[in-house]
């Protein structure tokens, strides 16, 4: 129902309180994935048409993660690394906030939170096995196949700190990730009336999105692990699984390159 009210530009009709809740909504979700994980997905397509009218196939390039930021200065360096990760959180914690203003837990909504710290870890290690090993071999495949970059997950110096940074790298992105794209969202758009489905389609292709930098094989292996934790989501109503299996995946992965690259043949 539509009602008049009076403004300094006269007497308009007023959106009912259901339409402007929804009005709201729409636009913080927006701004919070214009702040994040939007946002990137932006910036890997915009490298991915940069690296696809490069001379020479996908296979020949490399997308770097996890770089020196001060070649040559290790506490310069440091400050950076961890000021990087410090501010990758803040769209977290701005979520936390607007969920307490909307009269929910804060993150404990969403199921991150200290209450089952082995459940979580013990499902999350489970995860991880299976989706680690299946993305490994998605991506030597499509590597090969010259469908993706080759992805050097780390290049930092070999200083004190570069594990300790990367294994709160590592925690930063599964944070980030898990409590934006999958508990947040898939909170807000069903608030909005998303079906279920569509809200897992626009979950996992936001998720690809903004791996789209390393190729095609990232885009469609990260959708597909989108899908997987999309359901594990919805059966086990925490994001806390998936946190501890992304962590666990790219502590894997960094200090793994770290520790193996130039000491192995098989890793590029």
């Amino acid at each position: 129902m539509e009602v008049a009210v009076a403004s300094d530009e006269g007497v308009r009709p007023e959106l009912s309180r259901q339409a402007l809740s929804r009005r709201v909504l729409g636009t913080e979700t927006l701004l919070v994935l214009a702040l994040s994980l939007g946002a990137s997905g932006v910036s890997a397509l915009i490298s991915f048409v940069g690296s696809l009218t490069e001379p020479g196939g996908l296979a020949d390039q490399s997308a770097h993660l996890n770089s020196s930021r001060a070649p040559g200065r290790p506490w310069l360096d440091l400050a950076w690394q961890l000021f990087g990760i410090a501010t990758a959180l803040v769209p977290v914690a701005l979520v936390a906030h607007l969920l307490l203003r909307e009269g929910a837990p804060g993150l404990r909504a969403l199921g991150l939170d200290r209450r089952r710290p082995w459940p979580d870890l013990g499902w999350g290690a489970a995860v991880a096995a299976g989706i680690g090993g299946c993305g490994l071999l998605l991506y030597f495949g499509a590597r090969a196949a010259g469908f993706n970059l080759t992805v050097v997950p780390e290049g930092l110096p070999d200083v004190w700190w570069k594990y300790p940074v990367l294994v709160a790298a590592a925690v930063q992105n599964s944070v980030v990730e898990e409590v934006i794209v999958v508990g947040y969202l898939l909170r807000r758009l069903g608030q909005l009336g998303w079906s279920p489905w569509t809200a897992l389609a626009a979950s996992s292709l936001l998720r690809g999105s903004y791996h789209l930098y390393q190729g095609i094989g990232g885009f469609l292996g990260n959708v597909a692990m989108g899908v997987v934790f999309v359901l594990l989501y919805r059966r086990w109503g925490r994001v806390g699984p998936l946190v501890a299996a992304h962590a666990l995946i790219d502590v894997v992965a960094f200090t793994g390159y770290g520790l193996l690259a130039g000491r192995v043949g098989w890793l590029p």
